[in-house]
């Protein structure tokens, strides 16, 4: 049986927005014990990533190498109309990933003990 729902996150700002809770909450509410979590993302400047959720740091650090590899305000860009951090955005989506799989095991999301899902912009 599948199940089909939409989650929308409100971003603000090139970083990472974690969305764990949003998941386990759709999961409790299917009543489904095992099974597989697909996750697409349909936008062109976002994307996808599994990434420690316990450290603050390792978010924080994580934000600011992926913005000093694709900054904002680049030369190099022409696509600004719709604002700096667009351009970045749109490559980042190309060095992640806009879908992922995640296990659903004993009614439980199969992540690591500090792993979240985040969607990067």
């Amino acid at each position: 049986m599948a199940i089909h729902n939409t989650i929308t996150i409100q971003t603000k700002g090139q970083k990472l927005y974690e969305f764990t809770e949003k998941i386990v909450a759709l999961i409790n509410k299917s009543n489904t014990n095992n099974g597989l979590c697909n996750l697409f993302v349909q936008h062109t400047s976002c994307s996808l990533i599994i990434q420690e959720n316990a450290d603050p740091s390792a978010k924080r650090d994580l934000e600011n190498w992926m913005n000093r590899q694709v900054p904002e305000n680049d030369p190099l860009y022409t696509h600004t109309f719709e604002g700096a951090d667009d351009m970045p955005a749109h490559i980042k989506s190309i060095l992640t990933a806009t879908n992922l799989s995640i296990p659903i095991i004993e009614g439980r999301l199969a992540l690591g003990t500090w792993q979240g899902v985040y969607l990067t912009h």
